[in-house]
């Protein structure tokens, strides 16, 4: 096993200034008369003591999976009638979050960033929208992208040189994002999804990281602090404006976050890649796996979220239906993404008993086949009460991409 951490100022070497910090505790354990997944969830405790979780059970709808950024209050709205008929009579509310379409600058397909001051021509009230759901019945959530920004009101020395994105070391940028954010809890919206933090500091996703984060010449506003440090700076400061605004009832969820680093900082962590609400086989690699293989650091780092179960047609429900089942049997947060209408009668009422059991989160069931393969399709509780068998592939079997992304791996390097 090799550790290599990578303690530069973004792509600089850091400045202590005298200081020293400790760059990292190994923790090593010998385990017996446990399964191996008992095994890592109590290593993953002991790596993290002090997680921050939410005080319900987390399950919402939400959009993306079938607008994938065109939509309007109107359609919201109509969004949140759906998912309350969906939950008609289940007493734990289910949020009804907004995704990327509502920020004023918003250009479909083109850019995604800020101002996140208000809403555009499509979203003329996002106060009153929050309100508008309240009344309704659901609790309102909402999508952000604090570092990727065109207010012109943003000073140069408050961006990143590599990219333009905003620089959180630079005292007067945390700030601006710290009131993103308070200005948001004070619009009503008790739980907050903040995007593209890891991309937007260092230019590169994370498969792309093998096994330096970051281009070399450049470094972050403040060169004393390590990348790390950093990126735990801008974590505590979305987390500390929500509480100080909301009294601590929002819920943070951190999405292309840096997982290890965010626990105790974010209640719920979207842990994979993007599923998607057309392509099967993409929902089965990237959702089916991190729920399996994250499922450890459900309750111990936060919760996780494995993406949302997109319904509009271009996937069979048959398949859908398994993904929506084995999110909610395993008491991780629901999310899905279903266009109003889609489904027939038989459909609805199997999607409202599985919406039901993810508003309790009461069953905890784990890939019992998760050594064996990279797509576990036996799952069990801990009682063996409940058993489920899936099967993830279609009967035309895997579909590839010519153009996928190879994900690169890393090997030992040793002196």
């Amino acid at each position: 096993m090799t550790l290599f951490l990578d303690v530069r100022c973004g792509g600089s070497g850091v400045n202590l200034k005298g200081r020293v910090i400790k760059l990292a505790d190994v923790i090593a354990c010998e385990m017996r008369d446990c399964t191996s997944f008992e095994a890592m969830q109590e290593f993953c405790g002991q790596m993290c003591e002090d997680p921050i979780l939410p005080k319900y059970p987390v399950y919402a709808s939400n959009n993306w999976y079938y607008a994938y950024g065109k939509s309007s209050e109107s359609e919201i709205l109509a969004d949140c009638d759906y998912i309350l008929n969906l939950t008609k009579d289940i007493e734990n509310k289910p949020y009804m979050v907004i995704d990327d379409c509502w920020q004023e600058h918003h250009r479909l397909n083109e850019y995604n960033g800020g101002p996140w001051i208000k809403g555009n021509e499509k979203f003329p009230d996002m106060k009153a929208l929050a309100e508008k759901l309240v009344q309704k019945g659901v609790r309102p959530g909402i999508w952000v992208r604090l570092l990727l920004n065109e207010d012109e009101n943003i000073k140069n020395e408050w961006r990143l040189s590599h990219n333009n994105c905003i620089d959180p070391t630079n005292p007067e940028a945390l700030n601006y994002i710290k009131e993103d954010i308070k200005r948001i809890c004070n619009w009503g919206y008790t739980l907050i999804k903040h995007d593209f933090s890891t991309f937007d500091l260092f230019g590169k996703w994370g498969f792309q990281m093998s096994p330096l984060v970051t281009d070399d010449g450049w470094h972050f506003y403040d060169d004393s602090l390590t990348s790390a440090e950093v990126v735990k700076l801008l974590y505590k400061a979305i987390l500390d404006a929500s509480v100080e605004a909301s009294n601590g009832e929002t819920l943070i969820l951190g999405c292309n976050t840096i997982g290890h680093l965010g626990a105790g900082y974010m209640h719920i962590n979207r842990t994979g890649d993007d599923t998607s609400g057309v392509d099967w086989e993409r929902t089965r690699f990237m959702g089916v796996n991190t729920l399996a293989f994250r499922l450890p650091q459900h309750g111990k780092f936060y919760e996780i979220d494995a993406d949302c179960v997109g319904i509009d047609g271009g996937i069979s429900w048959s398949m859908n239906k398994q993904w929506a089942d084995v999110l909610a049997q395993s008491g991780t947060p629901l999310f899905i993404s279903v266009r109003p209408n889609i489904l027939d009668e038989t459909e609805k009422q199997e999607l409202h008993e599985i919406l039901k059991v993810a508003s309790k989160q009461e069953h905890h069931v784990i890939p019992v086949d998760w050594e064996e393969t990279t797509c576990p399709e036996h799952w069990q509780d801990k009682d063996h009460d409940i058993d489920c068998k899936y099967q993830w592939f279609e009967e035309t079997g895997l579909k590839f991409n010519p153009n996928t992304i190879r994900y690169q791996t890393f090997l030992s390097m040793t002196e």
